[in-house]
């Protein structure tokens, strides 16, 4: 009998949970427009518990219509969502249901904040300047992970930026609803009477990887934020002022060499970081003797280049709002480089070599403090100011290894026609305080001084010219301004073309320029076709990060985007590349292509694939300042895949290779992983890199004085082997506390054979370009091993205040079996070297004045 009287009931409730999730409610006021909303003014602020039941969202316009957006365009979602917005004079509030006919199956994993998993999700998106160009993102999943991004160059997202706001998600039977709450003290806005928001809700269903979006945003179009619709009548929130004060202390216990042993220092300090509001729209970040212990090691490498290894920030201070510094000249696969690179500021001493104790030297130099002034104002016109300030750093109080210096950048961005269009300009200066043991190795001052435009065109401004040009002026020593000359960025000593050599030069300028054409938006295809220019005595490097100069050319791309799935894939893009490079002088660099292609499968699998090559040039950099080889042709390619991430286990794979120099040098590299998913609270990674490298002509070194015939340019065989593992743990008891452990050992060895020196460089006979040096020597070899690792236990244990536990292993070991690598011995070697530990604790304690 209770089973009877069970079933009309369960009946009951599915029925009416259907018509919830199939139909609006009725009796609610909807939005008037499609894109266009009216805030409601909170009178009593609603209690942030993720429920529907605060007097606030019974008056407040419900949004619907939500369309997909992919995988397929202005489609039908499989569920239905609604989203209400309502505000005060502090807050700004928003909930959205998100309706589900089966809420046992909502993905909704822990990790820490910040951190994307494989989670259904909700994305608020605010611009609260509503200048169609910049924006805030606050994203949750169901387990109540936070995720906030901010929005510039209209698509452009900074993940690094970081606000204290607060939502709260509950599933029911229905689906699953997030409320927020956002401060408005967390939003840029101009000063007046009324306000209009652009603003939009993005909503990812993990298991069906789909995608919908109020209003609808759509991926052939252009942009992000000029996409938003509008919430109007905004009033009464003008004079918010952001005042925020994190102080904050540390603790650490470090070993370290100390003479013929090993000892430990102790270090306690204390510093702060302030975010003060100069105005709606202005803010002023400051950070005083700050500590970035708790960040990640930057991985292991060994660089046989000829230009300097490029690491990625990592420094919470300098990632948040660097968006509004870019200022790009070189990019590759979305990575652009120029005039301004944070990581200068703080960098490893740059004469420790000076020190007859390579131990005793700092790993990086002190910051005693930076600040950061960033806005836009009321006319378009974008703000970011940037001034630090690092310390002398000595060995033994005597000798210098790090100058104190002055770092100083400035960047204005003045939108045009709506955002459409737009002017910038951009000045950096670095100043150092130099002494004798350092006049002659460092440049004394470095200034840039640069200008851009964009200027989108068309019938929906999916077309854009955009362009640069930048200066650069260094001074310092004769002897310092020698070594840029001679360094691996100009290589002025060449003796084969004419470019002079001056050691008395005291000054060295250049320039760099650009322009291109691109189509970035509409139905099937996208292209971008450019031409740039870098003069021999363009110099950025003090504060920024540029590999060559001296090399002007041309580029394009091409590529077919399918959108919509078909048989076997759900998204699929073919490209097409093309460039061509020469010195400033005419000598071609190299000539080549590429065609690549990547894409999802039905199965959510994502795969990657393509080929290329490069027809004969000439290398500027092989010699490291001796004459311009000629290079003989090279083919390459890549191929790769992972597996869908819905899944527990999750596979990867990836293979490179390439090969040049008639087939007699070569090299590839494979690197499978595993990412496993045990629970919502527990995931873990395993990757493994193989790389074999021989290398026919791998430099080795220049013997003889600058700009003699009697200099010798060597270079030997070099067959090389490494082997890198990169492991992952993640442990997540809430959203507010979580375990990170990093670990990657790294080996390689090489031996060289064949030592040679050049006879010919332009020789298009590959075996007349050298000939025996030094018959019967051996140019000898290297074994270098090293591991580093990194576990943090992290506690927000109130909003924005932390509490980091960390510990740092590293270990080192060179020379040792030199010319030889083998796996298992060089892993036991490398453990049984003396590890470097550091255990840090850092707290911080968040004030919202």
């Amino acid at each position: 009998m209770r089973r009877l009287l069970f079933l009309p009931l369960v009946t009951a409730v599915t029925v009416t949970d259907a018509q919830q999730l199939a139909t609006p409610a009725r009796g609610v006021p909807r939005a008037a427009a499609p894109f266009v909303t009216e805030a409601v003014r909170a009178a009593t602020a609603p209690v942030i518990d993720g429920r529907e039941r605060d007097d606030v969202w019974a008056r407040a316009q419900v949004i619907d219509g939500f369309r997909q957006f992919d995988p397929v365009e202005d489609a039908d979602p499989s569920f239905r969502t609604e989203a209400k917005f309502a505000y005060d004079e502090r807050h700004l509030y928003v909930l959205v249901r998100a309706f589900d006919p089966h809420p046992d199956s909502i993905m909704s994993l822990l990790s820490r904040r910040d951190e994307r998993t494989q989670s259904d999700y909700i994305r608020v998106l605010i611009d609260s300047y509503h200048d169609r160009r910049t924006g805030y993102q606050f994203m949750v999943n169901p387990a109540g992970v936070q995720r906030d991004i901010y929005l510039y160059n209209d698509g452009q997202e900074d993940v690094t930026w970081n606000a204290v706001w607060e939502v709260k998600t509950a599933i029911d039977s229905l689906g699953w609803v997030a409320e927020f709450r956002i401060p408005l003290s967390q939003l840029r806005f101009a000063q007046k009477d009324e306000h209009t928001f652009g603003v939009g809700v993005h909503r990812e269903v993990a298991r069906l990887n789909e995608r919908s979006s109020w209003p609808l945003f759509r991926r052939t179009g252009f942009g992000m934020a000029s996409q938003l619709g509008e919430i109007r009548g905004i009033r009464g929130i003008g004079g918010n002022r952001r005042v925020e004060l994190m102080p904050y202390s540390v603790q650490s216990n470090e070993s370290r060499v100390r003479g013929p042993g090993w000892g430990r220092t102790q270090r306690s300090t204390v510093g702060a970081d302030l975010k003060l509001g100069i105005s709606s729209n202005l803010t002023l970040d400051a950070t005083i003797n700050p500590d970035f212990g708790q960040v990640e090691a930057d991985p292991a490498v060994l660089n046989l280049s000829a230009f300097e290894q490029f690491f990625e920030e990592r420094r919470p201070f300098f990632l948040e709002g660097t968006g509004i510094f870019s200022f790009a000249i070189d990019c590759n696969d979305g990575q652009c480089t120029g005039p301004f690179y944070s990581r200068r500021v703080g960098r490893p001493p740059q004469t420790g070599f000076l020190s007859p104790d390579a131990n005793a030297v700092p790993t990086a130099s002190t910051i005693l403090g930076a600040a950061k002034l960033t806005g836009r104002l009321s006319n378009g016109l974008s703000i970011g100011v940037m001034d630090a300030i690092t310390s002398r750093e000595a060995v033994a109080d005597t000798l210098t290894v790090e100058p104190r210096t002055n770092y100083f950048v400035a960047r204005l961005q003045q939108d045009l026609r709506g955002g459409r269009s737009g002017i910038g300009v951009i000045f950096s200066a670095t100043n150092r305080s130099l002494d004798d043991a350092t006049r002659a190795f460092l440049r004394r001052d470095a200034y840039t001084l640069g200008a851009d435009f964009r200027h989108r065109f068309g019938p929906s401004g999916f077309y854009q010219v955009s362009g640069h040009a930048l200066g650069s002026s260094v001074h310092g020593s004769a002897e310092s301004i020698a070594q840029t000359q001679r360094n691996g960025v100009h290589f002025y000593q060449r003796p084969d073309d004419d470019i002079a050599y001056d050691p008395t030069r005291t000054s060295l300028s250049g320039m760099s320029s650009g322009i291109g054409v691109s189509k970035d938006g509409g139905g099937l295809t996208r292209f971008y076709t450019g031409v740039w220019y870098k003069s021999v005595g363009l110099e950025v490097n003090d504060m920024g990060y540029m590999q060559s100069v001296n090399n002007m050319g041309q580029s394009n791309w091409f590529a077919l985007m399918f959108q919509k799935p078909r048989a076997f894939y759900r998204r699929l893009q073919i490209n097409f590349n093309q460039w061509n490079n020469f010195d400033t002088e005419g000598l071609r660099g190299g000539r080549g292509g590429n065609i690549n292609m990547n894409g999802q499968l039905k199965n959510m699998w994502f795969f990657f694939t393509g080929v290329g090559g490069n027809i004969a040039g000439h290398c500027g950099a092989c010699l490291r300042g001796g004459p311009q080889l000629r290079e003989q042709p090279s083919a390459f390619g890549w191929a790769g895949f992972d597996g869908d991430a819905r899944r527990w286990l999750i596979p990867s794979f990836n293979l490179n290779w390439n090969r040049r120099d008639g087939g007699r040098s070569y090299n590839y590299n494979f690197g499978p992983s595993l990412r496993v998913r045990v629970a919502s609270r527990f995931s873990a990674s395993l990757g493994v890199n193989y790389r074999r490298n021989i290398d026919d002509r791998q430099w080795i070194g220049n013997y003889g004085d600058i700009g003699h015939d009697s200099t010798h340019y060597t270079v030997a065989r070099l067959n090389q082997e490494t082997v890198s593992l990169t492991s992952r743990i993640n442990w997540t008891a809430s959203p507010t506390l979580s375990l990170q452990v990093y670990a990657q050992p790294f080996s390689t060895g090489g031996d060289y054979s064949n030592w040679r020196r050049v006879r010919d460089a332009r020789n298009p006979n590959y075996d007349q370009q050298f000939e025996p040096f030094r018959p019967g020597s051996d140019p000898g070899g290297f074994n270098f091993k090293q591991f580093r690792s990194n576990s943090v236990l992290r506690w927000e244990y109130r909003p924005g205040s932390t509490l980091f536990f960390v510990w740092q292993q590293g270990r080192t070991q060179d020379g040792v079996d030199p010319g030889s690598f083998q796996f298992g011995r060089d892993y036991r070697n490398l453990f049984d070297a003396h590890p470097q530990n550091t255990f840090l604790v850092k707290a911080s304690y968040w004030f919202g004045l």
